[in-house]
């Protein structure tokens, strides 16, 4: 197995269960338009990194999709919050591999050498973070379980980010911030960066 693994956490694309506030705006066709452009981008990304690779679907897994079943292992999310569904990712995964960073499928801008870069970084840092423009991250990557950046952390905030860098801090740890980025979560972030997938 390859010291480098690669998390995906995605969601089936259902009506009505991603890209809501697209949704509200242009319906339910055009936001799943959306969602399934960037699961294929996200798909075909990952597939160009050299490491093990892990799709982590929700609700239900699917067998046959845009993540190959020969380039990526295919888990299912666990119940509750996110803190929960990326601590048991991390620790199943860690406990193969040496180095781990995840990643969603909401962000356009994210590149193949952002991702080679993280797992670089983690050579020397405990941690390394994507952060993103809205105050929480696309990317987190660690070589050892840090199980505090799980618990207790104001999900979906623009706190996100601050509060994971202060508890890295308490203690002790190293961490390394990547470039600052966008997810795609409004109508208008899509406008502005639809060009780089399409």
């Amino acid at each position: 197995m390859k010291d480098h693994a690669l998390i995906v956490f995605v969601k089936n694309p259902e009506p009505g269960k991603v890209k809501t506030r697209i949704a509200q705006v242009v319906g339910n066709d055009k936001a799943i338009d959306i969602y399934t452009k960037l699961l294929h981008y996200t798909a075909s990304l990952s597939e160009s990194i050299s490491c093990e690779r892990y799709v982590y679907y929700f609700p239900l897994t699917l067998e046959q999709d845009m993540f190959s079943n020969e380039h990526f292992h295919k888990e299912l999310q666990t119940k509750g919050d996110l803190g929960i569904k990326m601590q048991q990712a991390f620790t199943e995964i860690l406990a193969k591999h040496k180095r781990a960073v995840i990643i969603g499928s909401d962000c356009a801008e994210l590149s193949k050498a952002d991702i080679e870069r993280a797992f670089d970084e983690l050579e020397e840092h405990d941690v390394v973070i994507g952060p993103a423009r809205d105050g929480g991250y696309y990317l987190l990557g660690m070589n050892h379980l840090q199980l505090f950046l799980f618990k207790d952390m104001p999900w979906s905030s623009d706190q996100l980010l601050d509060e994971t860098i202060m508890k890295i801090q308490d203690r002790g740890l190293t961490y390394s911030l990547l470039n600052m980025k966008s997810d795609i979560d409004f109508i208008e972030d899509w406008e502005a960066q639809k060009h780089l997938i399409e």
